[in-house]
């Protein structure tokens, strides 16, 4: 059973959970009523316990949907006399003595006490601000409010950008999840769990990031987003674009040869664009000192020509798309590649820096072959 199951949490859990075959989900959502929970845990083995409340309308919510709700669900389970094993989604402030840690502790107070009675399996996690897909802005993160307001073009308010706000992604805390139900025993029942890895931000450079996540499709940027914090807010702010916004036009640069398209730019892993010739045009003729490109030809035949700009060796080969074949240009050779097909040639090209017109380190070689 999946309490909250239509929630930002639920909604990611219950993705995954729908992948295993051997698992049938139960859902209880406010659609249910407590009365119906001795039903609905009849063949119920293990109890995620997410539902819970974060912004209710006045105080009253907390007890009733924090509180309440968790003596109803243990009372339910003892009643059931299964021994059913239960992960409750707690939060960092329930050390706190506002309304919602304290509605949040006392929640914890019961499943301790009833986990003691029953000798019953249950695992507390203490958990900071949850972001990710599905998440609600104004409700669930700042990180969504940032991502939904941004990917719009709505102005988003920053009281102290120095204040410091601690993440944990939400298909970290799944994946946990996940391993105590298939039986990992790295936890001990009468301890607050965490999920890592954490992360520790400033309001201001989580702004920031996600500005920066917006302007890089204007500027082909991408900002260091295959891992960590960074792979994380990525995916959760491009979650939140608009239906229209999911596709975007980059620059193209035309002449009589054909076309130049730039498609991506890194900060450290240089650039990927591609380029056309027309039949029978040859494009390139330069050198690198020490700028290197890799091409793949995935539309045509192609013949390529190097010449050591020194001793003047050469060499020559063709290729095709039919082959797969990378060709990586040397520093200090000239190069240059020419359509010997029928038709257009669509070549991608991969260069480990981003060109800088200021030092190019491009240089025209007349290549006489």
């Amino acid at each position: 059973m999946v309490t909250g199951a239509d929630g930002f949490l639920g909604k990611n859990l219950c993705s995954y959970l729908d992948k295993i075959k051997e698992v049938e989900i139960i859902s209880f959502t406010r659609r249910n009523n407590l009365l119906q929970l001795p039903c609905l845990l009849e063949n119920v083995d293990f109890v995620f316990h997410l539902a819970g409340a974060n912004r209710p309308r006045d105080q009253a919510g907390f007890v009733a949907d924090n509180i309440e709700l968790t003596e109803a669900l243990c009372n339910a389970i003892a009643d059931s006399r299964r021994r059913i094993s239960i992960i409750y989604a707690s939060s960092t402030q329930a050390i706190l003595d506002n309304p919602y840690g304290i509605s949040k502790r006392n929640a914890e107070n019961v499943i301790c006490k009833f986990q003691q009675k029953n000798q019953i399996t249950a695992y507390i996690f203490r958990l900071p601000n949850i972001f990710g897909k599905w998440s609600r802005p104004n409700y669930n993160s700042v990180v969504a409010t940032y991502c939904h307001n941004l990917a719009r073009n709505i102005p988003i308010e920053i009281n102290d950008p120095a204040t410091k706000i601690t993440l944990v992604y939400v298909d970290d805390v799944v994946d946990q999840f996940i391993k105590l139900l298939n039986g990992d025993e790295g936890l001990q029942v009468h301890e607050y769990h965490s999920v890592l890895p954490q992360y520790t931000i400033t309001i201001g450079e989580l702004a920031s990031c996600i500005q920066a996540f917006k302007a890089g499709r204007l500027e082909l940027n991408v900002h260091q987003v295959g891992s960590g914090l960074m792979r994380a807010l990525y995916a959760t702010y491009l979650s939140f674009l608009p239906h229209e916004e999911f596709s975007y036009s980059v620059p193209r640069y035309c002449d009589a040869r054909g076309s130049f398209v730039e498609m991506i730019k890194t900060e450290n892993s240089g650039q990927v664009s591609y380029f056309t010739a027309k039949p029978g045009v040859t494009r390139g003729g330069h050198f690198h000192n020490t700028k290197t490109e890799k091409f793949l030809v995935i539309k045509g035949r192609a013949h390529f020509r190097f010449r050591h700009i020194l001793n003047g060796h050469t060499i020559e080969f063709d290729v095709s798309s039919e082959e797969s074949k990378v060709v990586d240009t040397i520093p200090g050779w000239a190069h240059d590649i020419t359509n010997i097909g029928n038709d257009e040639m669509f070549v991608m090209l991969w260069a480990n820096e981003i060109f800088d017109r200021n030092k190019p380190d491009t240089f025209p070689y007349l290549m006489k072959l």
